[in-house]
């Protein structure tokens, strides 16, 4: 097990700037997701860390290695892909032993580990089948296996899941984390998925367009996102953004003002500003509430979602109450003035 450490982590492809300046901690042991919409960097530079792109500035540590010249086999981490990458015309025993027979380890101590691995991923039944039978979950469950059996200083994870369909996501996004805390490894983790991320990780680290945008535990940025785009991206359904103004404690949009309980400073008075509230956030309401009307109604089982609008602007709100509103039909709703966020909308930065 061991740290890693990214300062001023650049990439440059063909003259352009993909990766600008990533610094990063991550501690011995923890698990680390980077998230992101597609594009955003976040494959690339796993991929860095790995050894698979070159470095074209900063410094990767690994422990208190600087790994930048060092070749992926050296560098003491084990990566877990996409696509399985396993060998069809070996059994999984093979697949899972094979980087170690290349390392030359001893025939037995090579099968000591070998059931050691499936043991703990539950694969001892499966370890003289080929992968053409084995399901989607058990491959990935031979990649992990092959992973583990190196006992690496770092686990690398690049969208292991994104093959698999959505229930099955769900069992082995509890199988991984699972794995983390048996075997306190560090492991970073790279996906598009918001949930998983939220989910999985000790922490968060969201990028966007090669630039981290900001770095937290999962609620701490689901609570309190520095900026409007941190915001809208982590949630589902995603957060509330309304125009409007701010003054004399409120915002208004139009008519109607919006409560805010922790107030941004006092220059702020009279200034344009982007109300942010997650849709959990509003309930039902008597004849003092604000007026919803209502477009969509989504029942989900334990929860409702309700699309309208108010003052002509989209808001959806999740409630745990069965509603038997129509589209049309006017909604009252209170929101909680403790759970607004507010933004600059030309710097996009929270300012309350």
């Amino acid at each position: 097990m061991a740290n890693v450490n990214l300062r001023d982590v650049r990439k440059v492809y063909n003259q352009t700037q993909v990766i600008h300046g990533v610094n990063v901690d991550i501690d011995d042991g923890e698990f680390v997701v980077l998230v992101g919409p597609s594009g955003c960097g976040k494959s690339t530079l796993l991929r860095m860390i790995a050894g698979l792109e070159e470095i074209s500035d900063g410094q990767v540590h690994i422990g208190s290695t600087v790994v930048n010249e060092m070749s992926p086999k050296d560098r003491d981490i084990a990566m877990v892909f996409q696509s399985y990458a396993l060998y069809p015309h070996m059994t999984v025993a093979q697949n899972m032993g094979f980087s170690l027979q290349l390392r030359g380890d001893a025939k037995p101590e090579i099968r000591a580990k070998v059931e050691k691995a499936a043991k703990i991923l539950n694969l001892e039944a499966l370890l003289e089948r080929y992968p053409r039978q084995l399901s989607g979950g058990q491959r990935q469950r031979v990649a992990m296996g092959r992973a583990i059996v190196r006992n690496p200083q770092v686990f690398l994870f690049d969208e292991p899941l994104s093959n698999l369909d959505a229930k099955l996501r769900v069992t082995m996004r509890g199988e991984i984390k699972a794995l983390h805390q048996r075997l306190g490894s560090t492991m970073i983790y790279v996906t598009h998925d918001q949930i998983e991320a939220m989910t999985m990780a000790d922490k968060i680290v969201v990028m966007r367009d090669g630039f981290v945008e900001q770095v937290g535990s999962p609620l701490a940025l689901y609570d309190r996102p520095a900026n409007l785009f941190v915001a809208g991206f982590i949630g589902s359904p995603g957060m509330n953004f309304l125009s409007g103004r701010y003054a004399q404690g409120k915002v208004w949009i139009g008519d109607i003002a919006l409560p805010v309980l922790e107030l941004p400073s006092p220059e702020n008075e009279g200034r344009h500003v982007v109300y942010g509230i997650r849709p959990e956030n509003l309930s039902m309401a008597g004849e003092a509430g604000q007026p919803l009307i209502v477009e969509v109604i989504e029942p989900t089982g334990a929860e409702t979602h309700v699309v309208g609008q108010i003052a002509g602007q989209r808001v959806i709100g999740v409630f745990r109450e069965r509603v038997t509103t129509r589209p049309g039909d006017v909604l009252r709703v209170e929101f909680d003035s403790r759970k607004v966020h507010l933004f600059d909308p030309q710097s996009e930065q929270r300012i309350n």
